[in-house]
């Protein structure tokens, strides 16, 4: 008997800028993104994948200047070309979003490094009450000198320093989210309060680099953790997308070097106590999709003729922390001694897919990275797109799929009239979300009901159940309860309060 096929996961992968993966193609005549400042702009693009059932609009954010080319801290190519530059929160317009629609999901990005886990559970558990559960975070660490520098440091945290930072910062937000008010405080409260002063308490965490008393200011929300996106592939990377990723995004060239990663990934996850299977996987791609693979050519043609190049190597800059701008325009950088070895590397890996007699040098450098950055690209008819994307899924065991644009709302046009009737033609995406109205985990996981983090997950152990005292995790230690003095403390102790004053 036949394995029944996957249906894909479809995002819309985005930014907040004039340009994300496209610098210089806020110039196309069609393109809007030069509106990202207008709520309109981003109301109008949720309803259209909404009513295309695209699962989530997947938010990237940067915050720093991409300064590495012709640097240190120069942004002359970034400007003209905006390449992720300027940029806005992303966070503030979800609310927005979430009220013109029902079912879409929103991942926003933030970071472990610069923002204190307080405020960060904060404002999730704001918009994931008022999105009605339909956020997730996209966990990272950050990755620009720039953003370092803004916040305070010479230069970035060293990498895997980065991830140790992180893990205790999940678990500071899994006890403001999971532990810190019970799952009764406000449905069973006493009559006449609104939440039971029994059923909320301080999570007292002391760490190595968090001191965070609590409570969490903000009662439950539908999900109380927010879905869980990570994306990073290094070893650490890895590890603790394993440990506390729901869903994971890679970028990759073909879908056999993703597989590694993939299986990386799943064997730690099990290896945790958690479900493989349970974790999504996406990858990231660029589709320019047309009636015809000739048109679709035509089309990816036309649309890097408004590419720019400075910014492309702009982009690498930040992305590497390798400035190409010391090298020749003539210099081949497959044959280079004197260009960094991960530089050789990767361009050696892109110039496989490369016509024979291609020279590798800036130029071709900018023109591989204009459209899609660094990630795997398909261009084509539906059929050829299907084709590939399913290839994808079997050979990489992706899930599904964020898909970047060149232009705004174009390139998302054509995936939902051409390539979108294909994939559900072949049994490969959903006609309707599998909870209309629910929130995104549901959708996402494709379980009504499962608005929580899964029993397995180990931000569980920080559950506070209805009717126990304290959450199991802190009656192993103290009840739950800080001791000063000798004096035990709850919220309202008089024993805090006089060692506050």
């Amino acid at each position: 008997m036949t394995a029944p096929k996957k249906q894909l996961i479809i995002n819309a992968f985005a930014m907040q800028a004039p340009g994300h993966l496209n610098p210089g193609l806020w110039k196309y005549p069609t393109d809007t993104s030069t509106q990202y400042h207008s709520i309109k702009h981003w109301i109008s693009l949720a309803k259209k994948l909404e009513k295309a059932k695209f699962h989530a609009i997947f938010f990237a954010d940067v915050l720093g200047g991409y300064d590495v080319y012709n640097g240190p801290a120069n942004l002359d190519a970034t400007i003209p070309a905006a390449a992720q530059f300027p940029i806005n929160d992303p966070l503030y317009s979800i609310p927005a979003m979430a009220a013109a629609t029902e079912s879409i999901g929103f991942g926003v990005t933030a970071s472990t490094t610069y923002e204190n886990p307080y405020m960060l559970a904060r404002k999730f558990s704001t918009v994931d009450h008022l999105s009605e559960g339909r956020v997730a975070w996209n966990i990272v660490t950050s990755y620009l000198d720039s953003a370092a520098r803004n916040f305070g440091l010479d230069t970035q945290v060293e990498h895997d320093e980065r991830y140790r930072i992180a893990n205790e910062y999940m678990e500071v937000a899994y006890k403001l989210w999971e532990g810190s008010w019970r799952d009764d405080a406000v449905t069973a409260a006493p009559k006449g309060s609104y939440a039971n002063p029994k059923a909320v308490r301080q999570i007292n965490h002391k760490g190595k680099h968090f001191d965070i008393p609590g409570p969490h200011v903000c009662e439950p929300s539908k999900q109380r953790t927010p879905f869980l996106f990570q994306a990073g592939t290094s070893s650490a990377g890895r590890t603790f997308a394993a440990t506390h990723a729901e869903a994971i995004f890679l970028n990759g060239h073909t879908p056999e070097l993703v597989r590694p990663s993939v299986d990386s990934i799943r064997a730690q996850a099990k290896e945790f106590g958690r479900d493989p299977n349970s974790i999504k996987i996406v990858a990231g791609l660029l589709v320019i999709v047309g009636e015809t693979d000739e048109k679709a050519q035509e089309n990816l043609k036309e649309l890097a003729s408004y590419g720019d190049r400075e910014g492309a190597l702009a982009l690498f800059g930040g992305w590497s922390g390798y400035d190409l701008g010391k090298y020749g325009d003539d210099e081949d950088f497959r044959f280079l001694d004197t260009a960094p070895p991960a530089v050789r590397s990767m361009v050696n890996h892109w110039a496989k897919s490369s016509p024979e007699g291609t020279k590798w040098n800036k130029k071709t450098i900018a023109e591989h990275l204009i459209i899609g950055g660094n990630g795997a690209k398909v261009i084509g008819s539906a059929k050829t797109v299907a084709d590939e994307l399913g290839r994808w899924a079997d050979v990489a065991d992706v899930d599904g799929f964020n898909l970047s644009y060149a232009a705004v709302p174009e390139t998302f046009d054509d995936i939902i009239e051409h390539l979108l009737p294909e994939l559900r033609r072949r049994g490969l995406f959903w006609d309707d979300y599998a909870v209309p109205g629910g929130t995104l985990r549901e959708n996402y996981l494709g379980l009504a009901g499962h608005s929580r983090l899964s029993e397995t997950h180990p931000g569980a152990k920080f559950f506070w159940r209805p009717g126990e005292e304290a959450p199991a995790y802190a009656r192993k230690g103290t009840n739950g309860v800080k001791k000063a003095n000798g004096v035990k403390e709850t919220v309202d102790s008089s024993a805090k309060r006089q060692r506050v004053a």
